[in-house]
C-alpha cells in the first residue's frame, strides 16, 4: 500500500510541474504577442508612405488598363500585379500595413497643369522657379516638367529606367533629389499612372537610405 501511495504522489507532482510549465509557456506566448508593435501606417512612416504610394500608382495603372484595354493590356496588368505583390512583401518587411495604398504623387500632379495654364495671368507663379534656385547650379539644363510631383519607385526590376503617363517611350528624363543632390538620367520605357516612376535600379541611384519617397524632386526632360 505504501508503495502505491508513493508512486501516486510522485505522479501528482509530475503532473503539477508539467501543467505549470505549459501554463508558463502560454503566458510567455501571450506576453510576446501583446508586446508586438502594431504595423505602421503611411501617415506614421516615410518608408511606409513611399511604399503605399508605389502600390497606389500601380493599382491606378491597372485600373486604367482595364478601363481602356488594348492588345498588350493583359501583359501589362500581369506585370504590375507581380510588382504589387513585391511591394506588399517590402511593406511587411518594413513593418508597414500590408496592402495600404496611397496616391500621394497623384494628388500633387493635377495641381501642376492648372498652375501652368494660369501662369501668364498669375503674379505668384513666376515665384515658383526662384524657390528652386538651387537647380541652375546642378548639372543639366533640360526643360523642367512635372512641377510639384513627388517621386517614388514602381517596384520593377531591370536596368535603370522610368515609366510615365505623360511622356512616350524613348523620352529621357533627369530626376534630381534635392535632399541629397543625387540625380539620374533615365529613359521612359513603359506607361504608369504617374508623371514619372523610377524602377528599382534608378531609384537606388537617387534615394536616401531607408526612404521610398522623394518629396523634393526636380524632373527635367533632357531628350
Amino acid at each position: 500500500m505504501s508503495r502505491r501511495r508513493t508512486l501516486s504522489t510522485k505522479k501528482k507532482i509530475a503532473l503539477l510541474v508539467s501543467a505549470a510549465t505549459v501554463a508558463g509557456g502560454g503566458a510567455f506566448v501571450m506576453a510576446s504577442t501583446s508586446n508586438a508593435a502594431p504595423p505602421k501606417t503611411a501617415a506614421e512612416s516615410t518608408v511606409c508612405q513611399g511604399l503605399a504610394t508605389a502600390l497606389g500608382n500601380n493599382e491606378r495603372f491597372i485600373e486604367g488598363q482595364r478601363a481602356n484595354p488594348d492588345a498588350q493590356s493583359q501583359a501589362r496588368i500581369t506585370n504590375r500585379e507581380a510588382v504589387i505583390a513585391q511591394i506588399k512583401v517590402q511593406q511587411e518587411a518594413s513593418g508597414c500595413v500590408v496592402g495600404e495604398s496611397a496616391q500621394g504623387s497623384q494628388a500633387a500632379q493635377p495641381a501642376a497643369p492648372p498652375a501652368e495654364a494660369s501662369q501668364p495671368a498669375e503674379a505668384e507663379q513666376p515665384a515658383a522657379p526662384p524657390a528652386e534656385a538651387e537647380e541652375p547650379a546642378q548639372p543639366g539644363s533640360g526643360q523642367q516638367v512635372c512641377n510639384g510631383s513627388t517621386v517614388t519607385l514602381s517596384g520593377e526590376g531591370g536596368a535603370p529606367a522610368a515609366s510615365s503617363n505623360q511622356f512616350p517611350a524613348g523620352t529621357k528624363l533627369k530626376v534630381t533629389n534635392l535632399d541629397n543632390n543625387k540625380s539620374t538620367t533615365v529613359e521612359v520605357t513603359s506607361v504608369s499612372g504617374s508623371c514619372v516612376l523610377l524602377n528599382n535600379a534608378a531609384f537606388e541611384q537617387v534615394r536616401e537610405p531607408g526612404k521610398f519617397l522623394i518629396r523634393r524632386a526636380v524632373i527635367e526632360k533632357v531628350g
